[in-house]
Protein backbone atom coordinates (compact mmCIF):
# COMPACT_ATOMS: atom_id res chain seq x y z
CA UNK A 1 0.00 0.00 0.00
CA UNK A 2 1.39 3.40 -0.99
CA UNK A 3 1.99 6.09 1.55
CA UNK A 4 -0.50 8.85 0.54
CA UNK A 5 1.80 11.47 2.02
CA UNK A 6 5.03 10.31 0.39
CA UNK A 7 7.12 13.09 -1.07
CA UNK A 8 5.88 15.99 1.06
CA UNK A 9 8.87 18.28 1.23
CA UNK A 10 10.19 21.80 1.23
CA UNK A 11 9.65 22.21 -2.53
CA UNK A 12 5.87 21.73 -2.25
CA UNK A 13 4.09 25.04 -2.88
CA UNK A 14 0.43 23.97 -2.77
CA UNK A 15 -2.05 21.13 -2.30
CA UNK A 16 -4.94 21.21 -4.76
CA UNK A 17 -7.63 19.42 -2.78
CA UNK A 18 -10.15 19.11 -5.62
CA UNK A 19 -8.99 17.47 -8.86
CA UNK A 20 -11.15 15.35 -11.18
CA UNK A 21 -9.25 12.81 -13.28
CA UNK A 22 -9.96 12.88 -17.00
CA UNK A 23 -8.50 9.62 -18.23
CA UNK A 24 -10.63 7.85 -20.84
CA UNK A 25 -12.40 5.79 -18.16
CA UNK A 26 -13.44 8.85 -16.19
CA UNK A 27 -14.67 10.77 -19.23
CA UNK A 28 -16.74 7.75 -20.34
CA UNK A 29 -18.27 7.47 -16.86
CA UNK A 30 -19.60 11.04 -17.16
CA UNK A 31 -22.11 9.86 -19.77
CA UNK A 32 -24.35 12.70 -21.05
CA UNK A 33 -22.83 15.08 -18.50
CA UNK A 34 -19.65 15.27 -20.59
CA UNK A 35 -21.49 16.96 -23.45
CA UNK A 36 -23.62 19.07 -21.12
CA UNK A 37 -20.63 20.33 -19.12
CA UNK A 38 -18.71 21.09 -22.31
CA UNK A 39 -21.61 23.15 -23.64
CA UNK A 40 -22.20 25.01 -20.36
CA UNK A 41 -18.57 25.88 -19.67
CA UNK A 42 -17.56 26.32 -23.30
CA UNK A 43 -14.76 23.75 -23.34
CA UNK A 44 -14.30 20.19 -24.50
CA UNK A 45 -13.79 17.29 -22.07
CA UNK A 46 -10.31 16.27 -23.21
CA UNK A 47 -8.75 12.97 -22.22
CA UNK A 48 -5.70 13.33 -19.97
CA UNK A 49 -3.97 10.20 -18.73
CA UNK A 50 -3.11 9.73 -15.08
CA UNK A 51 0.58 9.84 -15.97
CA UNK A 52 0.12 13.15 -17.79
CA UNK A 53 -1.86 14.56 -14.89
CA UNK A 54 0.84 13.48 -12.44
CA UNK A 55 3.55 15.08 -14.56
CA UNK A 56 1.64 18.36 -14.75
CA UNK A 57 1.25 18.62 -10.97
CA UNK A 58 4.82 17.49 -10.41
CA UNK A 59 6.00 20.32 -12.68
CA UNK A 60 3.95 22.77 -10.60
CA UNK A 61 5.41 21.48 -7.31
CA UNK A 62 1.85 20.79 -6.24
CA UNK A 63 0.10 17.76 -4.79
CA UNK A 64 -3.27 16.82 -6.31
CA UNK A 65 -6.09 15.24 -4.33
CA UNK A 66 -7.94 13.03 -6.81
CA UNK A 67 -11.72 12.91 -6.52
CA UNK A 68 -13.84 10.04 -7.74
CA UNK A 69 -17.53 10.62 -8.44
CA UNK A 70 -20.70 8.67 -9.06
CA UNK A 71 -24.43 9.05 -9.56
CA UNK A 72 -25.09 5.43 -10.50
CA UNK A 73 -28.43 5.19 -8.71
CA UNK A 74 -29.85 8.21 -10.58
CA UNK A 75 -28.08 7.91 -13.95
CA UNK A 76 -27.60 4.17 -14.25
CA UNK A 77 -23.98 4.70 -15.30
CA UNK A 78 -21.43 2.67 -13.38
CA UNK A 79 -18.60 4.72 -11.86
CA UNK A 80 -14.90 4.16 -12.36
CA UNK A 81 -13.88 1.76 -9.56
CA UNK A 82 -12.07 3.34 -6.64
CA UNK A 83 -9.26 0.94 -7.42
CA UNK A 84 -8.28 3.22 -10.32
CA UNK A 85 -7.72 6.12 -7.94
CA UNK A 86 -5.72 3.84 -5.64
CA UNK A 87 -3.56 2.62 -8.53
CA UNK A 88 -2.78 6.20 -9.55
CA UNK A 89 -1.74 7.02 -5.98
CA UNK A 90 0.40 3.90 -5.76
CA UNK A 91 2.13 4.78 -9.03
CA UNK A 92 2.60 8.47 -8.19
CA UNK A 93 2.73 8.70 -4.38
CA UNK A 94 4.89 11.83 -4.54
CA UNK A 95 2.15 13.87 -6.19
CA UNK A 96 -1.26 12.18 -5.69
CA UNK A 97 -3.54 11.68 -2.68
CA UNK A 98 -6.75 9.76 -3.36
CA UNK A 99 -10.41 9.92 -2.35
CA UNK A 100 -12.88 7.14 -3.10
CA UNK A 101 -16.61 7.52 -3.67
CA UNK A 102 -19.77 5.64 -2.70
CA UNK A 103 -23.50 5.73 -3.40
CA UNK A 104 -25.27 6.38 -0.08
CA UNK A 105 -28.41 4.73 -1.44
CA UNK A 106 -26.56 1.41 -1.53
CA UNK A 107 -26.62 1.18 2.25
CA UNK A 108 -24.44 -1.58 3.65
CA UNK A 109 -22.61 -1.95 0.32
CA UNK A 110 -21.59 1.70 0.64
CA UNK A 111 -20.45 1.17 4.23
CA UNK A 112 -18.38 -1.82 3.13
CA UNK A 113 -16.83 0.21 0.31
CA UNK A 114 -15.85 2.98 2.72
CA UNK A 115 -14.09 0.38 4.85
CA UNK A 116 -12.38 -1.06 1.75
CA UNK A 117 -11.25 2.41 0.61
CA UNK A 118 -9.39 2.78 3.88
CA UNK A 119 -8.21 -0.69 4.81
CA UNK A 120 -7.45 -2.16 1.37
CA UNK A 121 -6.96 0.77 -1.01
CA UNK A 122 -5.21 3.18 1.35
CA UNK A 123 -7.29 6.17 0.27
CA UNK A 124 -7.44 9.27 2.44
CA UNK A 125 -11.07 10.27 2.13
CA UNK A 126 -14.50 9.86 0.55
CA UNK A 127 -15.55 12.29 -2.14
CA UNK A 128 -16.69 14.01 -4.05
CA UNK A 129 -20.14 13.09 -2.77
CA UNK A 130 -22.71 15.16 -4.67
CA UNK A 131 -26.08 15.17 -2.93
CA UNK A 132 -27.69 16.99 -5.87
CA UNK A 133 -26.65 14.40 -8.44
CA UNK A 134 -27.01 11.44 -6.10
CA UNK A 135 -30.35 12.59 -4.70
CA UNK A 136 -29.78 12.35 -0.95
CA UNK A 137 -29.79 14.55 2.11
CA UNK A 138 -26.54 14.05 4.05
CA UNK A 139 -28.44 14.27 7.35
CA UNK A 140 -30.83 11.45 6.41
CA UNK A 141 -30.55 8.90 9.26
CA UNK A 142 -30.23 6.19 6.61
CA UNK A 143 -26.85 7.73 5.68
CA UNK A 144 -25.51 7.84 9.21
CA UNK A 145 -23.88 4.38 9.13
CA UNK A 146 -21.71 5.70 6.29
CA UNK A 147 -20.49 8.70 8.23
CA UNK A 148 -19.98 6.52 11.31
CA UNK A 149 -17.74 4.18 9.33
CA UNK A 150 -15.83 7.06 7.73
CA UNK A 151 -15.27 8.54 11.18
CA UNK A 152 -14.14 5.16 12.53
CA UNK A 153 -11.65 4.83 9.67
CA UNK A 154 -10.34 8.38 10.10
CA UNK A 155 -11.38 9.35 6.58
CA UNK A 156 -12.18 12.88 5.48
CA UNK A 157 -15.56 13.24 3.75
CA UNK A 158 -16.02 15.88 1.04
CA UNK A 159 -19.50 17.00 -0.07
CA UNK A 160 -20.42 19.20 -2.99
CA UNK A 161 -22.35 22.24 -1.77
CA UNK A 162 -24.33 24.94 -3.54
CA UNK A 163 -24.84 25.52 -7.27
CA UNK A 164 -23.97 22.61 -9.56
CA UNK A 165 -22.35 22.71 -12.95
CA UNK A 166 -23.92 19.30 -13.58
CA UNK A 167 -27.17 19.85 -15.43
CA UNK A 168 -26.70 23.63 -15.59
CA UNK A 169 -28.11 25.35 -18.65
CA UNK A 170 -30.44 22.49 -19.60
CA UNK A 171 -34.23 22.24 -19.29
CA UNK A 172 -34.93 20.90 -15.83
CA UNK A 173 -31.23 20.74 -15.00
CA UNK A 174 -31.14 17.09 -16.15
CA UNK A 175 -33.41 16.36 -13.19
CA UNK A 176 -30.82 17.31 -10.55
CA UNK A 177 -32.17 19.19 -7.53
CA UNK A 178 -30.23 21.97 -5.83
CA UNK A 179 -32.20 21.57 -2.61
CA UNK A 180 -29.95 18.68 -1.58
CA UNK A 181 -26.82 20.84 -1.71
CA UNK A 182 -27.70 23.37 1.00
CA UNK A 183 -25.21 23.46 3.91
CA UNK A 184 -27.70 24.14 6.74
CA UNK A 185 -29.19 21.91 7.99
CA UNK A 186 -27.89 19.06 5.85
CA UNK A 187 -24.12 19.33 6.40
CA UNK A 188 -24.39 21.12 9.74
CA UNK A 189 -26.31 18.17 11.20
CA UNK A 190 -23.68 15.69 10.04
CA UNK A 191 -20.80 17.74 11.41
CA UNK A 192 -22.63 18.19 14.71
CA UNK A 193 -23.61 14.54 15.08
CA UNK A 194 -20.13 13.23 14.19
CA UNK A 195 -17.64 15.48 15.98
CA UNK A 196 -14.73 13.15 15.22
CA UNK A 197 -15.45 13.26 11.47
CA UNK A 198 -13.67 15.86 9.34
CA UNK A 199 -16.02 17.23 6.68
CA UNK A 200 -15.12 19.48 3.75
CA UNK A 201 -17.82 21.51 2.04
CA UNK A 202 -16.67 21.86 -1.55
CA UNK A 203 -16.96 25.24 -3.31
CA UNK A 204 -18.07 28.59 -1.86
CA UNK A 205 -21.66 27.20 -1.60
CA UNK A 206 -23.42 29.94 -3.57
CA UNK A 207 -26.21 30.91 -3.01
CA UNK A 208 -25.72 29.74 0.61
CA UNK A 209 -22.19 30.95 1.19
CA UNK A 210 -23.02 32.47 4.57
CA UNK A 211 -24.29 29.10 5.80
CA UNK A 212 -20.99 27.39 5.08
CA UNK A 213 -19.11 30.24 6.73
CA UNK A 214 -21.33 29.88 9.79
CA UNK A 215 -20.69 26.13 10.05
CA UNK A 216 -16.94 26.67 9.71
CA UNK A 217 -17.05 29.33 12.41
CA UNK A 218 -19.18 27.19 14.72
CA UNK A 219 -17.70 23.70 14.33
CA UNK A 220 -14.00 22.93 14.32
CA UNK A 221 -14.37 19.78 12.19
CA UNK A 222 -15.80 21.57 9.12
CA UNK A 223 -13.69 23.08 6.35
CA UNK A 224 -14.38 24.82 3.05
CA UNK A 225 -12.59 24.14 -0.20
CA UNK A 226 -12.55 27.11 -2.56
CA UNK A 227 -12.71 25.12 -5.80
CA UNK A 228 -14.85 25.74 -8.83
CA UNK A 229 -14.75 29.54 -8.59
CA UNK A 230 -12.11 31.94 -9.76
CA UNK A 231 -11.04 33.99 -6.73
CA UNK A 232 -11.79 37.16 -8.68
CA UNK A 233 -15.47 36.36 -8.08
CA UNK A 234 -15.09 35.90 -4.31
CA UNK A 235 -17.39 38.17 -2.33
CA UNK A 236 -16.05 40.83 0.04
CA UNK A 237 -17.44 38.82 2.95
CA UNK A 238 -15.58 35.70 1.88
CA UNK A 239 -12.31 37.60 1.52
CA UNK A 240 -12.85 39.14 4.96
CA UNK A 241 -13.17 35.67 6.50
CA UNK A 242 -10.14 34.44 4.54
CA UNK A 243 -8.11 37.16 6.22
CA UNK A 244 -9.76 36.82 9.60
CA UNK A 245 -11.08 34.20 11.97
CA UNK A 246 -11.41 31.42 9.38
CA UNK A 247 -7.99 31.65 7.74
CA UNK A 248 -7.25 28.12 8.97
CA UNK A 249 -10.54 26.69 7.68
CA UNK A 250 -10.14 27.29 3.93
CA UNK A 251 -8.44 24.97 1.44
CA UNK A 252 -7.17 25.68 -2.05
CA UNK A 253 -8.91 23.63 -4.71
CA UNK A 254 -9.11 24.28 -8.43
CA UNK A 255 -11.80 21.82 -9.55
CA UNK A 256 -9.47 20.91 -12.41
CA UNK A 257 -10.13 20.66 -15.33
CA UNK A 258 -12.82 23.32 -14.84
CA UNK A 259 -10.17 25.80 -13.64
CA UNK A 260 -6.43 25.34 -13.96
CA UNK A 261 -4.32 25.75 -10.82
CA UNK A 262 -2.36 28.49 -12.59
CA UNK A 263 -5.47 30.58 -13.23
CA UNK A 264 -6.79 30.05 -9.71
CA UNK A 265 -3.53 31.06 -8.04
CA UNK A 266 -3.02 34.03 -10.39
CA UNK A 267 -6.49 35.37 -9.56
CA UNK A 268 -6.01 34.63 -5.86
CA UNK A 269 -2.81 36.67 -5.85
CA UNK A 270 -4.84 39.71 -6.95
CA UNK A 271 -6.87 39.66 -3.73
CA UNK A 272 -5.94 41.79 -0.69
CA UNK A 273 -4.66 38.83 1.32
CA UNK A 274 -2.72 39.39 4.55
CA UNK A 275 0.81 38.10 5.10
CA UNK A 276 0.88 34.40 5.89
CA UNK A 277 -2.70 33.72 4.81
CA UNK A 278 -1.71 32.76 1.27
CA UNK A 279 0.57 29.95 2.50
CA UNK A 280 -2.10 28.69 4.90
CA UNK A 281 -4.76 28.41 2.20
CA UNK A 282 -2.53 27.05 -0.55
CA UNK A 283 -0.58 24.59 1.55
CA UNK A 284 -0.54 24.54 5.35
CA UNK A 285 -4.25 23.96 6.00
CA UNK A 286 -4.47 21.00 3.64
CA UNK A 287 -1.29 19.42 5.03
CA UNK A 288 -2.87 19.58 8.49
CA UNK A 289 -6.41 18.54 7.55
CA UNK A 290 -5.31 15.64 5.33
CA UNK A 291 -2.53 14.65 7.72
CA UNK A 292 0.09 14.85 4.98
Amino acid sequence: MADPGAGIGADLVAVDVHVHPRSAEFVAAMGPRAQQMSAYFGREESVVSMDELADSYRARNMRAVLMNTTDETTSGIAPVPNDEIARAVQKHPDVFTGFGVVEPAMGKLAVDEIRRCSEELGLRGIGELNPGRQGFYPNDPACYPLWEEASRQGLVVLFHSGMMGAGAGTPGGMGYKLKYTRPIPYLDDVVGDFPELTVIGAHPSWPWQEESLAIARHKSNFYIDLSGWSPKYFSEELVRYLNGPLRHKFLFGSDWPLITPERWVQDFDQLPIKDGVREDILLNNAVRVLDL
